[in-house]
C-alpha cells in the first residue's frame, strides 16, 4: 500500500489501529443462511409478501432509472429490484458495522485463527486495501464507511473492490453513491451483471425432472454452463417443459419439505451466481423476480 498505492505509514498505521475486532462478525460467518437453512427454509426469509410489495414500490419509484438500466445494460428491471431487495430490503438494512472492522476482522482473525483458509483471508485483504484506495478517490473517511458483517456496502452490497470496479454515477451527480442514491445503486447492480455476461432477453431456469439417479450429475455447482440440456437427458434428468435441449445449463437440486425439486439454470443463473455463488441465493432472486413482476404487471403497463 505504501510503495505502490503511495499511501503513508502513518495514515494505514492510523487506521488499522482504530478498526476493532467483533464478536458478532464471528458468528454470523460461522452460521451464515446458505449454509445451513435447507431451501424450503431459505426462500421463507427473502421470498415473502411484504418484500414482494416493497419491489414492487421501489419498481415503481424508480421506473425511470430501471428503464434506463434495461436499455443500457440489457438486465431485466425485475432482476435489479430482486437482488436489492434480497441484500438490504431496498435500503432499510443496509448494515450496521463498519466496514473496516469487518474486513480486518474477518482478514486477521476469522480467517486464520478460526477457518484457516488462505483463500480467503487474502481475500479480505484484498477488500481492505481497496477500501483504502476507495475512500482516497472519492474522499471519504474509510472509518466512516458501514456495511454487512463481510464488509459490503449500500443498496445493493458492493464489496470495496466491486464498487471501484462496477459501480456507476447513474444520475450524472459526479459521485456514484450506492449508499443513498438508488438510481446509482440500480445501474451499479445493473453493470456488474453486464460486465459478468448478462444475456439480454434470455432466460434464467427451467424446471426439470429426474428419470433415473445417476452419480455424474454433480448439483448446484455455480460455474458457467458447458454441458447441454441432451446431454443431461442422456444422464437420466429432462425438462419438464420442451426446450432447446442444445442450451448449455446448470443442473439444480432443491430440497423442499417432503420432496427434491430439480431445475436447469441457464447463463444468466450463472451470472447471478456471480453476484453471490450460492445456488440457493441465486434461485431466491429469480423467484422473488417472478413475483415482483407478476404483482408489478398486475398495476402498471409491462
Amino acid at each position: 500500500m505504501i510503495s505502490e498505492h503511495k499511501f503513508s505509514r502513518e495514515e494505514i498505521v492510523g487506521w488499522l489501529k482504530k478498526a476493532k475486532q467483533k464478536e458478532a462478525i464471528i458468528k454470523a460467518m460461522s452460521r451464515p443462511a446458505e449454509k445451513v437453512k435447507p431451501w424450503y427454509l431459505y426462500k421463507e426469509i427473502f421470498i415473502t409478501d411484504s418484500r414482494i410489495k416493497n419491489g414492487v414500490r421501489f419498481w415503481s419509484e424508480n421506473i425511470d432509472e430501471l428503464t434506463k438500466a434495461y436499455n443500457q445494460f440489457g438486465v431485466d428491471p425485475e432482476i435489479i429490484v430482486s437482488i436489492i431487495g434480497i441484500e438490504t430490503n431496498y435500503g432499510s438494512n443496509t448494515g450496521d458495522f463498519r466496514v473496516i472492522d469487518a474486513l480486518c476482522t474477518l482478514a486477521f482473525d476469522f480467517y486464520t485463527q478460526y477457518e484457516n483458509r488462505e483463500s480467503r483471508r487474502k481475500f479480505f485483504t484484498i477488500q481492505l486495501e481497496n477500501l483504502f484506495i476507495l475512500a482516497r478517490e472519492q474522499n471519504i473517511d474509510p472509518l466512516s464507511l458501514k456495511g454487512s458483517y463481510a464488509g459490503a456496502m449500500g443498496l445493493g452490497q458492493f464489496m470495496p473492490n466491486s464498487y471501484r470496479d462496477y459501480a456507476v454515477d447513474f444520475d450524472g451527480d459526479s459521485f456514484a453513491d450506492i449508499w443513498l442514491n438508488p438510481a446509482d445503486a440500480i445501474g451499479s447492480v445493473a453493470n456488474y451483471l453486464m460486465a459478468h455476461g448478462w444475456e439480454k432477453d434470455q432466460g434464467i431456469i427451467t424446471e426439470g425432472r429426474l428419470l433415473t439417479e445417476n452419480s455424474l450429475v454433480s448439483f448446484n455447482r455455480i460455474s458457467r454452463p458447458k454441458n447441454s440440456l441432451a446431454y443431461f437427458k442422456n444422464l437420466g434428468l429432462d425438462t419438464l417443459n420442451p426446450t432447446d435441449t442444445s442450451k448449455k445449463v446448470l443442473p439444480i437440486k432443491l430440497e423442499e419439505k417432503s420432496k427434491k425439486e430439480y431445475w436447469f439454470g441457464f447463463n444468466n443463473f450463472y451470472v447471478i451466481g456471480r453476484y453471490n455463488p450460492r445456488v440457493k441465493y441465486a434461485m431466491a432472486v429469480t423467484q422473488l423476480s417472478d413475483k415482483i413482476k407478476t404483482r408489478f404487471c398486475q398495476g402498471y403497463s409491462c
